[in-house]
């Protein structure tokens, strides 16, 4: 626990410091070019001084007043939750530092995204007043309305609404761009007056949410071992997984991967990064990049199991004791003698008769057959190999069985629940030590994948369970007809296919309110018929936690570090005042303002964790935080499955799934959608092996160091530093003409781009990639080519077969100069 008096040095000793610090370095660079002038203790101007002596020896003016300091997180969806601290002059943000409490190795800093927060909350075109739609749906058209006005539209059009169609047709879209303990109370609102249609899944995780529970149960498949566990291992083997971009931060992934990386290479141990981008983890370690095509992952597996099986490298005694259909030995009785076992498959005496050798998955993934063995041999030799994906695998047209076949590595080699070893997961996220606003329960019980909203929109009422992924009951009964949108950008920006979503909603007929509620005019905010400006974080009282960061555990409280600009509000007072129309304001605030909220959630988790301070401590100090210890995934498991069951069926680790095999069995599938009970090598929709004449390259997409999705993606300043730029290896450019710099067309069948090209050999032949989350500019009611190179003009809107979820890094496409 970090306390007050571990606090370094006083504010004014640090305004004194750097200051005196500052000049100095002005003195030796030309003061004058720095700062121009600086103000005297008289009021007045000096000139700069004229050496570096000279500026040593000045005292610090008096006009620099001691700041107050209040405190931050930066509330997005990276997941590190940094540590701001703002610097606060007659009632303005100056500057911001970061954590710089306690020790060095333990500091939650800001990224470069972070640190250039200030310049979101003081941005010149921020939404500044409510305002409701005057044109086009999508046009961005807007007029200014009161606060009354917005509210009492809303009130009316949503009992219109539930009245009309019931509450069924109400829906709350995903969004990340905001996250605190008082931030998404929408759903408490809805559950008050009815209920509204929930949603499962999300953009991020959807397709290995959906299937990990088929292999390790629903309770088992979120969390692998900590990154710091891996510092116990002697071999790394990340697929798809780039911390050095998806988390950045002091406390996030990125710095675990540092140590391991440090602790591995040390004892002579050995990473693999596989990836079809030499990515910015890997970047200045090429050593380390093990290039296969993008959603290929599941036919590299199937190769390195053929290979495990043929060298007898695998661990017949686990699979057996803690596994469920390896061979015929571990296969339900139901499927026996159907040559429906993994090792089957893997051994082209399964359903396809194909032997899945490095020879046959060399062409597919682009690796050779020797690189392949190589690999193999590294794994078969590693006492505790850690393997670890992201979410970049899954996030694919074919992710579910990409997320599962990723997970067969250590268990086939019997390398699960051992010091230094992972399930093939994603590294664990711990829990939060405080939590938010309750919402209460829902009175709707029908579920939909949080990617089929626009579905719903269009044809909802056709939408059923075994063809669309409804839940809770055998289809819809309405379409979505009013829809919220809190501080998010996936009406448009970030779902696949833009230009059906804009077909979609343009026809106001269709969904006959939409509310967006963000502090920006994202392209999503374009798409409102009432438009509501937020107040940022840092312009009221906030209460955030420690996000994903893996091996600590924290809370932040500070807050307002200045008001907010016109008219923006926190919503939950807005929010409170529609609860107010619909008479149920006092069951939504318990009598309590948002401030008091913030304390009792605080509290209450404070009950439960002796070693936080106390509500009027953290107040003061701002900031607390805990290391906590690494752990083992399925340790428990490992060594007393009949004391500790996983939570399958089987309570073992179901490499043949008989409940995935009924859903393969049951489900109306379209045609090239694939679902199977044991984890094979599907193609999947527009990847490798089926590009087209038309559309001959591989399109997929990455998180870009210069936004969270696409928050932060107005910056100019972000954007200079990484501009948006399509990678592309040279054999393809110099096919087409094309040189580092060109702006050029990229079209897929869902639409076109335009885009600067970055030609590197960084990416694999036959593949372009595209930084997502970049914002969509075009003219949607003319030729709809998009100028921003926005990745999700080119993706598709078809969901995934098992999750319905989100396959926005699948396209074909070509690529030409525009």
């Amino acid at each position: 626990m970090v306390k007050n008096d571990e606090l370094t040095v006083s504010r004014r000793k640090f305004v004194k410091g750097s200051f005196a610090g500052a000049v100095a370095t002005a003195g030796v660079l030309g003061g004058a070019s720095m700062f121009g002038c600086s103000p005297s203790e008289e009021g007045g101007e000096t000139t700069a001084p004229e050496s570096a002596e000279e500026a040593a020896s000045m005292p610090a003016p008096n006009a620099l007043p001691e700041d107050e300091i209040v405190w931050s997180q930066c509330n997005l969806n990276c997941g590190g939750r940094c540590v701001f601290q703002w610097h606060v002059q007659d009632g303005k943000i100056t500057f911001m530092e970061t954590d710089n409490i306690g020790d060095d190795e333990f500091q939650s800093r800001a990224c470069l995204r972070g640190r250039s927060w200030r310049r979101w909350v003081n941005y010149s075109d921020r939404l500044l007043y409510p305002m409701k739609r005057v044109g086009k749906r999508g046009s961005g058209e807007f007029e200014q309305i009161s606060w009354d006005e917005a509210i009492q539209t809303i009130a009316d059009k949503l009992k219109e609404v539930i009245d009309t169609y019931g509450n069924e047709a109400v829906y709350i879209n995903y969004a990340t761009g905001m996250y605190s303990a008082t931030g998404r109370t929408l759903p408490r609102l809805m559950n008050l007056i009815g209920g509204y249609l929930p949603m499962y899944g999300d953009y991020s995780t959807a397709q290995i949410t959906a299937a990990a529970p088929y292999t390790y149960g629903p309770v088992d498949s979120f969390n692998g071992s900590p990154m710091k566990e891996a510092e116990n291992s002697d071999l790394v083997v990340m697929f798809g997984n780039s911390p050095a971009e998806t988390r950045m931060g002091g406390l996030n992934t990125v710095w675990d991967f540092a140590k391991v990386r440090e602790a591995v290479e040390s004892r002579g141990g050995k990473i693999y990064n596989i990836d079809y981008r030499l990515n910015e983890t890997v970047s200045g370690h090429p050593d380390e990049w093990f290039p296969i095509r993008s959603g290929t992952d599941a036919a590299l597996v199937n190769a390195l199991a053929w290979q495990f099986i043929n060298d007898d490298a695998i661990d017949k005694d686990f699979l057996d004791k803690y596994c469920v259909g390896f061979d015929e030995d571990t296969m339900p009785d139901d499927y026996k003698g159907k040559n429906m076992s993994y090792k089957d498959y893997i051994m082209g005496t399964g359903y396809d008769m194909v032997e899945k050798t490095p020879e046959w998955a060399a062409p597919i993934c682009g690796a050779s057959a020797e690189a392949i063995r190589q690999l193999a041999a590294d794994l078969e030799a590693a006492e505790a190999p850690y393997v670890v994906q992201g979410w970049g695998p899954q996030r694919h047209s074919n992710g579910e069985q990409q997320a599962r076949a990723i997970c067969m590595v250590p268990i086939l080699l019997g390398k699960i629940g051992l010091p230094g070893t992972n399930t093939g997961l994603r590294e664990a996220m711990p829990g939060a030590p405080v939590g938010t606003i309750p919402s209460g329960e829902n009175p709707v019980t029908k579920v939909i994948s949080c990617y089929q909203w626009v579905n719903a929109i269009d044809h909802g009422a056709e939408m059923t369970a075994l063809a669309d992924g409804v839940q809770g009951a055998d289809k819809l009964d309405v379409p979505i007809k009013f829809m919220w949108n809190y501080a998010g950008n996936c009406i448009t920006n970030q779902h696949g296919e833009i230009n059906y979503v804009h077909e979609v909603l343009s026809d106001e007929t269709k969904c006959e309110m939409i509310v967006v509620c963000d502090t920006v005019m994202t392209d999503s905010a374009k798409y409102a018929d009432i438009l509501l400006p937020d107040a940022m974080r840092a312009e009221q009282l906030n209460m955030s936690t420690n996000g994903y960061s893996e091996f600590f555990t924290g809370v932040c409280v500070g807050g307002p570090a200045q008001e907010a600009p016109g008219e923006c509000r926190p919503s939950y007072d807005w929010i409170a005042e529609i609860a107010d129309k619909f008479g149920v304001k006092e069951q939504f605030t318990e009598g309590l303002t948002q401030e008091e909220w913030i304390r009792r959630l605080y509290e209450e988790g404070a009950a439960a964790n002796e070693n936080m301070p106390t509500w009027d401590e953290i107040l003061e100090q701002g900031l607390w935080k805990e290391e906590l210890p690494s752990f083992v995934a399925l340790e428990g498991f490992r060594n007393d499955p009949e004391a500790n069951p996983l939570s399958t069926p089987s309570g073992k680790i179901e490499i043949f799934s008989a409940d995935l095999q009924n859903i393969a069995d049951t489900w109306e599938l379209e045609d090239g959608d694939i679902i199977t009970g044991i984890p094979i090598y599907d193609p999947g929709r527009q990847q490798f092996g089926n590009t087209t004449d038309e559309f001959p390259l591989c399109g997929t997409g990455f998180h870009h160091k210069s936004r969270t999705h696409s928050s932060f993606g107005f910056m100019r300043e972000l954007e200079q530093v990484a501009r948006q730029q399509m990678w592309i290896n040279p054999i393809d450019a110099d096919a087409r003409g094309i040189v580092a710099g060109d702006i050029c067309a990229v079209k897929s069948p869902q639409g076109e781009i335009r885009i600067e090209a970055k030609v590197t050999s960084r990416i694999i032949p036959g593949t372009i990639a595209i930084p997502q989350g970049a914002w969509h500019k075009a003219d949607m009611f003319g030729d709809q080519i998009d100028e921003g190179g926005c990745a999700n003009t080119l993706s598709m809107q078809h969901p995934s077969p098992l999750a319905k979820g989100n396959p926005s890094h699948s396209f074909i496409c070509e690529v030409a100069k525009a």
